[in-house]
C-alpha cells in the first residue's frame, strides 16, 4: 500500500513539468519567495552548507547557489528532481548543488553528508507528513553547532480562508480548524493528505535544542497565491496590503493567521541545552 508521502510524490511528479510555467509569473508567488529569501539572508552565514527539504523544481536551490552557498536539494518527487537536475546542468551549478530523492522520515541517512549550516523547507512541503515530530527530532543531528532551521508552514488558522465563511464556503473556511487528522489535498488529479501545524507545535517540539529567532506571517493580509489575478486587478489595494503586511508580519496575531508562516530557529549551544531552567 502506498504511503501518504508516496501519493504526494506522485502528485507533484505529475505537476513537475508545468510547475514553473504555472507559478513562475504569479506575482504573489514572487512576493512570497522574496519575503522568505529576505528572512534567510538576515541569518545565514556566507558560503553556507544547506540541506533543502522538498526542493521542488529547484528555484530556491539555484538562488542559494548563485549567492555562493552549497545546497543538497532533496525531494521525494522524482519528477521534481528531474526538472531540478536539468536546471542545474543548464546553469553549470553541478559543483554547488547536489540532489537526492529522500523521505522526510529518513533524514538521518543524510547525516554523513553534513553537517549543515541551514535546514530549509519552503512552501509547506512539511505539511505533507503526519509525522512532523519525527522529522523535527532528526534536525539536531544534521546541523552544525548553532545551525539554523527555517521553514514555511501552513498553520491551522488562515484569515483569508476564514473570510470565505461570508461567501457560504463553510467547509473551506473551517478545514484547517478541524484538520487534526489531516485533510485531503488534490494536485493534478492525485489525492494525498495534508496536515496543519501551528508555530507553537514546532517551537514546543524543538524548545530543548533550539531557540526561536523569528516568526513571520506570510499572506496574512496579502491574498493567497491562488488569487493570482488580484495584484493586476487591484494594484492599489495590493500595494497597500503588502505595505501593511510588512509592518505587521512579526506581530501577534498576524504572524499566526497567514496562509503560511515563516519560522526561524537556531540550534542551542551545548551549554544552553544543559542549563537547568530556574523556577
Amino acid at each position: 500500500m502506498e504511503t501518504n508521502e508516496q501519493r504526494a510524490a506522485a502528485a507533484f511528479t505529475r505537476q513537475s513539468g508545468i510547475f514553473d510555467e504555472r507559478f513562475g509569473r504569479n506575482t504573489i508567488v514572487q512576493y512570497k519567495r522574496e519575503r522568505v529569501r529576505n528572512l534567510v539572508q538576515k541569518y545565514i552565514p556566507s558560503k553556507a552548507a544547506i540541506l533543502e527539504l522538498n526542493s521542488g523544481t529547484g528555484e530556491d536551490a539555484i538562488w542559494f547557489a548563485e549567492q555562493g552557498h552549497r545546497v543538497h536539494a532533496t525531494d521525494l518527487s522524482s519528477g521534481m528532481q528531474t526538472v531540478l537536475k536539468n536546471k542545474v546542468e543548464i546553469k553549470g551549478l553541478q559543483e554547488m548543488i547536489s540532489t537526492e530523492c529522500c523521505s522526510f522520515t529518513q533524514l538521518e541517512s543524510l547525516a554523513q553528508k553534513g553537517p549543515y549550516d541551514l535546514i530549509f523547507s519552503n512552501f509547506a512541503g512539511l505539511n505533507c507528513t503526519g509525522d512532523l515530530s519525527r522529522v523535527l527530532e532528526s534536525f539536531q543531528g544534521l546541523l552544525k553547532p548553532e545551525g539554523l532551521v527555517i521553514m514555511v508552514i501552513l498553520p491551522k488558522q488562515c484569515l483569508w480562508e476564514f473570510l470565505l465563511l461570508f461567501r457560504g464556503k463553510f467547509r473551506t473556511a473551517f478545514r484547517r480548524f478541524f484538520g487534526s487528522r489531516g485533510k485531503t489535498a488534490r494536485v493534478e488529479g492525485e489525492q494525498f493528505t495534508c496536515w496543519y501545524y501551528n508555530p507553537s507545535f514546532i517551537a514546543g517540539k524543538l524548545k530543548k535544542s533550539f531557540r526561536l529567532l523569528c516568526l513571520e506571517g506570510l499572506c496574512s493580509l496579502v491574498p493567497p497565491s491562488y488569487m493570482e489575478e488580484f495584484p493586476e486587478k487591484y494594484p492599489s489595494i495590493y500595494g497597500f496590503l503588502k505595505k501593511e503586511e510588512n509592518r505587521l508580519k512579526n506581530k501577534w496575531p498576524w504572524n499566526r493567521i497567514g496562509d503560511y508562516y515563516i519560522i526561524a530557529l537556531r540550534r542551542k549551544t551545548e551549554s544552553e541545552q544543559s542549563r537547568i531552567p530556574m523556577n
